[in-house]
């Protein structure tokens, strides 16, 4: 694709649309499709341009703008999407299904916080051995920093982060590192603050709204149009390698093929056409195998999606908390279902929600690789009340367990960035909203929220100081202390066995198998029983500090790993206290 040839935009909404380039106005022709366009200029790169919609002055940005280099208020800027030099000719890529992935959000990964810092410090994630990174929303929001699920400018990245040039750099320096690269999109609703969509036409659904405002009107095709329009965007102009697509639960659609089924067709025609792996990853709460399951079988076909419950379960097991959406996951016996079924709530009844929840995963038929697994990310430490890790309250054995259970178990593992050195710094939900009073709105709403969750209300930061985003960012000087640096041996370690032993990256669900004891409180994940030559692979966990005989039938003591105090004997392991160790 090259320059856009013509100034172009959908508007039903207005009876008038007028172009400023540069601070110089053009009328513009209402076409049958009602798209206005006109011939009288041509677009130039580097030109700031925007729109003046019916008989208001004011120049909105494009809805379709690659670039807001003055924030998502002020002009787009027009850009070529063709004017990369990529030099990743020789990438080829890989399926996202088995792949160890790394969370990363943009403006807390590095002290400067922008793109071309974080690509510098993608030889860490080589030496980990990870296989993707997942960069959190990157598309242009109010402020100079968020989470990123505020965006208004779905086609433009981040002016603070380094905007599209430096995004294009970061994904080729990715690839010729041999990693691939995920980005977290969000189509389920837009940002409170910059969204000027509804001035142009109905690409919102007034009144039918989610958690997060109007949800986006999916159902007429042009909005639909412009999210497939996205999906390719990303694909095509950046070379990214997946999508994991925010909250699909909130996508309202009642039309057939559903909007989901036809990204993933979008997606998989593309990725026919470049010859490399292309794939989409749902964010999902509804535990619906609908999801991944194969068009053929009236799926959607994404790739996978993610699945909270394996964090709910491997966070109470090692913390013991119980509140909220974490008590139906006391008992071990639910990690042990977890390990087994990939849902825990599989049509069961969830507290939580007050009703039965979720339905079960064919097992025969679906690979456990569907989903995506993680025992930290960004929602799951963010949305707590002071955005504390694991590392704050859990010993070295404890993250060591996660590790292993996420890395060596039969899901596709993420890993949130900082963990592989039990990162010292919270990761808090933080905002930069420049109008004063949506700061406090956020501000009080974030108060209300974990009021109702049974949180002190002391311990929430502001979400608009800065400071809450600065104690964000990671402290890379905890590489270096003596428990990082053993928790980052544990974790290269752990990445590298997933390729050492087929075991431990079957995708059957038969292959796997897990006993446990409530009252002990030790689990035994058992990998690789399928085959001719099946050589089991035993996971063994003791989630206590007290001493224990952990009973593994068969295995011969050929140790695999350790960490934590452990005998390691015919028939069983013997625990001084919480570790785990891997063997046949």
């Amino acid at each position: 694709m090259t320059a856009p040839d013509r100034y172009a935009v959908w508007a039903p909404t207005p009876e008038r649309v007028r172009l400023v380039v540069d601070g110089t106005e053009y009328p513009l022709t209402r076409g049958t499709d009602d798209w206005w366009t006109t011939d009288a200029i041509v677009p130039v790169v580097g030109a700031r341009y925007g729109f003046r919609i019916g008989d208001d002055d004011a120049v909105r940005p494009d809805p379709r703008s690659r670039f807001q280099p003055e924030a998502v208020h002020g002009p787009s800027e027009v850009v070529d999407p063709a004017r990369f030099s990529w030099t990743d000719d020789a990438w080829t890529g890989r399926p996202a299904r088995g792949g160890v992935i790394y969370e990363m959000h943009v403006g807390t990964y590095t002290p400067e916080g922008t793109l071309d810092a974080a690509a510098a410090k993608l030889e860490h994630l080589v030496e980990l051995g990870v296989e993707f990174v997942e960069l959190l929303p990157v598309n242009a929001v109010n402020g100079e920093w968020n989470w990123g699920y505020d965006g208004v400018g779905w086609f433009a990245v981040h002016a603070p982060y380094g905007g599209p040039d430096a995004y294009d750099r970061f994904v080729d320096r990715a690839h010729a590192l041999g990693l691939g690269v995920i980005q977290d999109v969000v189509y389920n609703h837009l940002g409170p603050s910059g969204n000027y969509l509804p001035l142009y036409g109905p690409y919102l659904l007034q009144g039918l709204g989610n958690t997060w405002g109007d949800s986006v009107n999916v159902e007429h095709p042009e909005v639909r149009r412009y999210v497939l329009d996205n999906v390719r965007m990303w694909f095509r102009d950046h070379h990214v390698d997946g999508l994991r697509l925010d909250a699909v639960h909130a996508l309202r659609d009642t039309t057939r093929p559903h909007v989901l089924q036809a990204m993933a067709s979008e997606t998989d025609a593309y990725s026919a056409f470049v010859g490399r792996p292309l794939s989409l990853i749902a964010e999902s709460d509804l535990n619906d195998p609908i999801m991944f399951r194969p068009q053929e079988a009236s799926g959607y076909g994404l790739a996978g999606q993610w699945s909270d419950d394996f964090h709910h379960a491997v966070h109470v097991a090692l913390t013991g908390e119980t509140n909220g959406y974490y008590a139906d996951f006391a008992p071990l016996s639910a990690l042990a279902k977890v390990l087994e079924h990939g849902f825990f709530h599989d049509g069961t009844w969830s507290s939580f929600r007050g009703k039965r929840h979720g339905r079960p995963i064919d097992r025969g038929t679906s690979p456990t690789t569907a989903l995506v697994v993680a025992n930290q990310n960004h929602d799951q430490i963010g949305n707590r009340a002071a955005g504390d890790r694991l590392a704050a309250t859990v010993s070295d054995e404890g993250l060591v367990i996660a590790a292993a259970l996420t890395l060596l178990g039969p899901f596709t593992p993420m890993l949130f960035m900082g963990e592989e050195f039990a990162a010292s710094t919270p990761w808090q939900f933080f905002t930069s909203h420049p109008e004063p009073e949506l700061g406090k709105a956020t501000a009080e709403g974030r108060i209300k929220e974990f009021a109702e969750h049974g949180w002190d209300e002391s311990a929430v930061p502001d979400p608009q100081d800065p400071t809450t985003f600065t104690n964000s960012k990671l402290d890379w000087s905890d590489v270096d202390s003596e428990r990082g640096a053993a928790i980052l041996r544990a974790y290269r370690v752990l990445v590298a066995l997933r390729r050492t032993d087929q075991a431990f990256v079957d995708q059957r669900y038969e292959a796997n198998a897990v006993r446990c004891s409530e009252d002990r409180r030790w689990l035994v994940l058992t990998r690789g029983l399928l085959g001719p030559d099946a050589r089991p692979v035993h996971v063994v966990v003791n989630f206590l500090d007290d001493a224990a005989e952990v009973p593994v039938p068969g295995a011969t003591g050929e140790e695999l790993y350790r960490f934590g105090e452990a005998d390691v004997a015919t028939d069983c392991v013997r625990f001084t206290g919480r570790g785990v160790v891997v063997l046949r």
